[in-house]
């Protein structure tokens, strides 16, 4: 009777083991793919700096160099399924390993572009390498953490490119001043090479330091493992397992088409701003490019802060539309109002404003997005929202630059933007995120079928 009246109830027991097992994986695992998604967005963002001295000395126009920031994704959308396909087939840590060295090698390429055309090529060439990565990465983060934990492990190394472009403006910036000259190469070649050479390294410890699954993870222990696969299985079961989905009934998925269309928006304004953010915050006033990499760093850097809370708020209530609706929307009002601020500085704190909200709902779509199916099925389901989404980034850069070239200021391309993000926030409150009736049954006839 002792012993039974001093033994913890099984519930407690679960709990510690549950919080004892994703300390771990959380601290195992978020400073690598810290790491990947910092020099990741670094590489996407860092030709807004080099611009600041890269056009001129290869007499690049606006649209010149915002139809170079887009071609990047016409290469990424092309191999994006592909790419997710192959990484379930060969495993995450050996497809994240080769993104990552492949990347590396043609973004510290871009130092040695030389005209228009060798810009574009080595543009297209990083999206074709880095494709599969951000989705690969979700997809792997499902095979670690269960539902519940997931939006915060997101947020975890999703607000590495909110640092990234927190310190990419400095690091870039000093770069392009300090080692200009050296070697014969300018300052803005230099840069390309010392952060492109990174991601060569991470994939080269990837290899070394990821592990594919929990039962392989000699820093957990027995018991940790088994709760930890177990608890997985089951969400894998409830989803529909591993059983065979085909891409026609993903691509036929409304939910795929409203997600994706909901981030396409959202990537207009993401990209379309933070490419240009460095000569957005230059046409300011005059200042030096080391005042404008330190200015830039200021709306990423609320966007850290903001990633958090709204992270944590949507992990806590199970929400993820409203939350969606909620930073879309407000990231819509303040970049609309900063087109038609009365004053250099009021612009600039509402531009800040747009960073404090624009970046938290990264967490929740890819948490989204990695809920409607898992296997195979869920890495091609991410895959193909993601390459639908791609639009954004497509849209966003070259829009700019043109509207950039016919009008001489930033205030159409801000209002455009805008209207973007406000069709975003509208698809976030009216779109459909569990599967209807009808086909979550017909999804089960087929898998009975098949048993059968």
């Amino acid at each position: 009777m002792e012993t039974t009246m001093t033994r913890a109830p099984a519930s407690e027991i679960e709990s510690a083991t549950a919080s004892a097992t994703m300390h771990k994986v959380y601290r195992r695992l978020m400073p690598l793919l810290f790491a990947m998604m910092f020099f990741n967005y670094l590489d996407r963002i860092n030709i807004g700096f080099a611009a600041l001295d890269m056009n001129h000395a290869l007499n690049f126009s606006p649209a010149v160099f915002g139809f170079a920031g887009s071609v990047f994704f016409v290469g990424y959308m092309l191999l994006e399924v592909p790419s997710n396909l192959l990484l379930h087939r060969v495993g995450a840590r050996r497809w994240i390993a080769r993104i990552l060295i492949t990347w590396g090698a043609v973004a510290a390429a871009t130092a040695f572009v030389f005209n228009d055309t060798s810009f574009y090529t080595v543009r297209f060439l990083l999206g074709v390498m880095e494709a599969g990565f951000l989705p690969g990465v979700a997809v792997y983060l499902t095979k670690w953490f269960p539902e519940r934990y997931r939006a915060r492990a997101v947020g975890g190394y999703i607000i590495a490119g909110s640092f990234s472009a927190v310190l990419g403006g400095p690091i870039s910036t000093a770069l392009m001043t300090y080692a200009n000259g050296l070697l014969g190469l300018a300052g803005w070649q230099w840069m390309f090479i010392c952060e492109g050479v990174p991601a060569i390294l991470l994939g080269l410890v990837t290899l070394k330091a990821m592990q594919e699954r929990p039962a392989d993870a000699d820093w957990l222990t027995a018991e940790e493992k088994q709760w930890l696969e177990s608890t997985l299985q089951a969400e894998r079961k409830q989803l529909g397992g591993d059983a065979h989905v085909s891409m026609w009934r993903v691509a036929g998925d409304i939910r795929v088409w409203s997600l994706a269309c909901l981030f396409g928006c959202a990537l207009v304004g993401i990209y379309g701003l933070f490419l240009w953010l460095p000569q957005i915050v230059k046409g300011l006033g005059h200042l030096t490019n080391i005042e404008v990499g330190f200015l830039s760093a200021a709306p990423p850097l609320l966007g850290v802060l903001g990633t958090f809370i709204i992270s944590r708020s949507s992990d806590r209530t199970g929400d993820r539309k409203k939350h969606l609706a909620f930073v879309y929307g407000m990231s819509a009002v303040a970049i609309a109002a900063s087109a038609y601020a009365p004053s250099p500085v009021i612009a600039y704190v509402l531009l800040c404003v747009t960073g404090l909200f624009i970046y938290a709902g990264n967490p929740l779509f890819w948490s989204l997005a990695a809920s409607f199916r898992t296997g195979a099925a869920g890495a091609a389901t991410i895959a193909l929202i993601n390459t639908i989404a791609q639009f954004g980034g497509l849209v966003g850069p070259w829009s700019i630059g043109l509207v950039r070239n016919a009008t001489g200021n930033f205030k159409f391309a801000l209002v455009t933007i805008a209207a973007f993000l406000v069709v975003a926030t509208i698809i976030a409150l009216v779109m459909r995120v569990r599967p209807s009736d009808d086909a979550a049954v017909e999804e089960r006839t087929d898998d009975a079928r098949r048993s059968a």
